[in-house]
């Protein structure tokens, strides 16, 4: 793809989440977790691009947490940072070592180092004097996400748009949620970008894998259903759910209920898909 017309279709995608969900405002200072993939990069370059573009002011800071992990150099992507003219920060703190201790031989690390990485992270917002962490998760993710819960845990959930910390005091935003991954994956190739991929658990994702896989096998006989799937993600007919929280005709107190699934209000269809749904529905959206 050209680079012009990239570039155009990332912005429209990331333009169109702001819009929906309102993730980035006047006076905004945002905290930008940089892991060093493609992702991470692909966010920072998207955002700096909006600050430049956008009417409204808004302040970035790039964060990188050194978890520790054997080989790790965080030289380039620092090199990267440095570049980019923005405040930013590289912090060590040796979460591998705590994670591989406490988690069975065998046992996938990502929940257990993802609660310590955040944990990490609103730490380093308030310190930066951040009032939102911004996470590089992409469209793929939050449709693979679907479909683990779905498949693997019994929950029909995802990842939101945003979101408050337990804390109440950050709000947890995901720009690129309506980015398609190949579309980094250019990017990144087309930048020129560092990658340092995680190697503490990226060989023991083997149900991510498997969803992975399985959502080739289905594109492969309707390339929209990445598309559908994401779609879906705003259109949920509560009443044709079993999960009596959700229905009034059980009594089920649905604010209350849609706080304890993370459901976002505006997500809720009365009918009909919202605006984002309809605009990166089967026709607009690859596979």
């Amino acid at each position: 793809m050209h680079p012009a017309r990239l570039h155009q279709r990332i912005a429209k995608a990331l333009n169109l989440a702001n819009r929906e969900f309102d993730l980035i405002g006047e006076g905004d200072r945002l905290l930008v977790a940089m892991s060093g993939g493609k992702d991470s990069y692909g966010l920072l370059w998207a955002l700096q691009r909006l600050q430049a573009a956008a009417a409204f002011k808004f302040e970035l800071v790039a964060y990188h947490l050194d978890q520790g992990q054997p080989g790790h150099q965080p030289a380039p992507l620092e090199a990267h940072m440095q570049r980019s003219g923005l405040p930013y920060e590289i912090e060590y703190q040796d979460t591998y070592t705590r994670v591989v201790e406490k988690t069975q031989p065998g046992k996938i690390y990502c929940a257990l180092c993802s609660r310590f990485r955040r944990a990490i992270l609103y730490k380093a917002a308030k310190r930066h004097g951040c009032n939102k962490v911004a996470l590089g998760h992409h469209r793929d993710d939050l449709i693979e996400t679907l479909l683990l819960n779905i498949l693997f845990s019994g929950q029909i959930k995802a990842m939101p748009a945003r979101l408050v910390s337990d804390q109440g005091t950050l709000e947890v935003i995901r720009p690129l949620c309506y980015v398609p991954e190949v579309e980094l994956i250019e990017l990144s190739i087309q930048e020129n970008f560092a990658i340092m991929p995680c190697q503490l658990c990226g060989s023991q994702e083997a149900q991510r894998a498997y969803v992975k896989k399985l959502l080739q096998q289905l594109s492969a006989h309707s390339p929209h259903v990445r598309g559908n799937l994401l779609a879906s993600l705003s259109n949920v007919s509560r009443t044709h759910l079993l999960d009596k929280r959700l229905n009034p005709l059980f009594g089920g107190d649905v604010e209350a209920a849609l706080e304890s699934v993370a459901l976002p209000t505006a997500s809720v269809a009365t009918g009909a898909p919202s605006f984002a749904a309809q605009a990166l529905s089967e026709a607009a959206l690859p596979s």
